[in-house]
């Protein structure tokens, strides 16, 4: 999902713009997962904590952001690091924007934020291709191969065909093959792009019908 919206920004040429003129914004889920306590800390560093489970984010302070950005209001997201599995004292400072990305695993599975998307895309990746990616981007964070293999294979794989697979069918829009589907991903761009044209979408006629 990250790779498909930083793709999608690259294409906007928003990634070269200062952060507090963007007019398009990425939100990870991932940057509001819970604060550990010292058991569960201990766990993750063993590779041995689900973090792929809907209960290791903190859904309350997600909704509120959301909420609060949606309302225009510059917000303070909290800042993840996977290295130690905590959250840091500084935050990170996110100004209002015309269209916010918002990607994650299990951004679909709480029905009071997945309600809040105007529009759900679903990127669907071969499972191969997701493992490949995970062990690569875990291997940088300093983690041994073996504890990934087993956290793949005892949390990941079964956390999202539990959870993630499921929430596919809220899905307005899937995207096969990811990054590498440029037609689609350019679909979502020019959509996009008549967003921020000023082109009403159906969503905001309806707001301003009173709908």
């Amino acid at each position: 999902q990250s790779t498909v919206c930083e793709k999608i920004m690259e294409l906007l040429g928003q990634n070269e713009v200062e952060q507090r003129q963007r007019k398009v914004l990425i939100l990870s889920q991932d940057s509001f997962y819970k604060v550990l306590t010292a058991e569960q800390q201990g766990k993750a560093l063993k590779g041995q904590y689900n973090f792929d489970h809907p209960d290791a984010f903190d859904n309350d302070l997600m909704h509120t952001t959301l909420k609060n950005i949606v309302e225009g209001k510059t917000v303070e997201v909290p800042t993840y690091d996977f290295v130690t599995h905590s959250r840091l004292a500084e935050t990170t400072v996110v100004y209002p924007a015309d269209v916010v990305l918002f990607e994650g695993i299990l951004v679909f599975y709480n029905q009071d934020i997945r309600d809040m998307f105007h529009l759900r895309l679903f990127v669907d990746t071969d499972s191969d291709v997701r493992l490949s990616r995970r062990v690569l981007r875990d291997m940088k964070r300093g983690r041994d191969l073996e504890q990934i293999l087993t956290q793949y294979t005892t949390f990941v794989k079964p956390a999202f065909e539990e959870f993630c697979l499921p929430t596919k069918k809220y899905a307005d829009v899937i995207i096969p093959r990811g990054v590498d589907n440029m037609v689609a991903i350019n679909l979502i761009v020019q959509h996009i792009q008549d967003i921020l044209n000023g082109d009403i979408c159906k969503w905001q006629r309806g707001a301003m019908n009173g709908h």
